[in-house]
């Protein structure tokens, strides 16, 4: 049996023990908040998984100057290009959990990659969603020589001609690739895919007729379909473009498309485990970014919406697109080898 005394001290150190415990309780909940409030105190690196001077590094510079004036510290531009986006995807996602390591993301890499690849990262658990930036659909292109005014024309010739028409993409499992297999898919044609190593050589062969279709960007697309070197037969997106209102969406052409959306989308991240209050600064950030007239009007000319959202909306959006993707790459049967780097 214990003594009075033992029983005295056995007391006194749980009590102790109990003290020490809602210390670290109490400093679990307040440090995080402390933390917030001093964020940011350093430069913020933005990494950017593609090389300078492409249109995802171009929206990154111009959110990045326009954030770090209200944050009051510089935001640092970090290309790590390569490996399918793999490469600065990873190393976003080790990075430490702090505020000071942010993503810029797409649907590439962090929705159809996951389906493509064994990847060495988690796009689902190894991010915090900040905000979704932005949405830009793709026109559907084809040489003047093909006889097709719309899509439902289209679909009907390559239901009379299986096999003989093609389209081209900037190579395979990017999202022109797939927004092909999509039309593929959902029309239940078939058409032969013709991957380039990238888009110059593949938008070069589609004006001089070498190959009939592709799915391509606003932005390159607009001034080659105004002056009639190509026929623009509908846009991606939900709902008709502001830049091109005349075309129709690719859902409401014909029968049976009404589900048809492809789009390429921007989005901030930070690693997992970084702090609510953090993520909830950055997100209030980038919002007011988004709304500032310069921003969104460039975004609108190469046509783009500006969204802005809660990074739940981001989370729901990652979520769907795995899921919309996996489809479209089973049907297709792709199989791919990991890129090297």
């Amino acid at each position: 049996m214990l003594s009075g005394c033992m029983l005295r001290e056995f007391g006194g150190l749980r009590r102790l023990q109990l003290l020490i415990a809602l210390a670290a309780a109490w400093g679990l909940l307040v440090l995080p908040a402390a933390f917030a409030q001093s964020f940011p105190n350093k430069p913020i690196h933005f990494v950017v998984p593609f090389s300078a001077g492409g249109g995802n590094d171009v929206l990154a510079r111009e959110l990045g100057q326009n954030i770090s004036v209200p944050l009051g510290v510089p935001v640092v531009i970090d290309n790590k290009a390569g490996g399918s986006t793999i490469i600065g995807t990873e190393y976003a996602a080790r990075a430490a959990p702090d505020g000071y390591t942010i993503f810029m993301g797409n649907n590439s890499a962090l929705t159809i990659n996951p389906n493509l690849f064994k990847l060495p990262f988690d796009a689902v658990k190894d991010f915090a969603p900040v905000s979704l930036l932005a949405r830009a659909p793709f026109i559907l292109l084809v040489h003047p020589s093909v006889p097709a005014r719309s899509v439902k024309e289209l679909i009907a010739l390559a239901k009379a001609r299986p096999g003989q028409l093609n389209f081209g993409s900037g190579g395979i499992g990017i999202v022109t690739h797939l927004a092909g297999e999509m039309l593929k898919s959902m029309a239940h044609i078939d058409m032969v895919h013709v991957p380039y190593s990238g888009t110059d050589r593949m938008f070069a062969d589609l004006l001089g007729g070498h190959i009939d279709i592709v799915f391509n960007s606003m932005l390159s697309s607009i001034p080659h379909v105004r002056s009639g070197r190509l026929r623009g037969l509908a846009v991606t997106s939900a709902k008709r473009s502001e830049v091109m209102p005349e075309l129709p969406t690719v859902a409401e052409s014909a029968p049976g498309l009404s589900a048809y959306e492809v789009t390429v989308w921007y989005a901030v991240l930070a690693p997992a485990r970084t702090p609510q209050d953090v993520v909830m600064r950055l997100n209030a950030e980038f919002v007011k970014a988004l709304r500032d007239p310069k921003v969104s009007s460039r975004l609108k000319a190469d046509g783009a919406t500006p969204i802005g959202s809660a990074p739940e909306e981001l989370a729901q959006v990652i979520r769907t697109d795995i899921a919309k993707w996996a489809v479209v790459v089973r049907d297709a049967k792709l199989h791919l080898e990991m890129p090297k780097s």
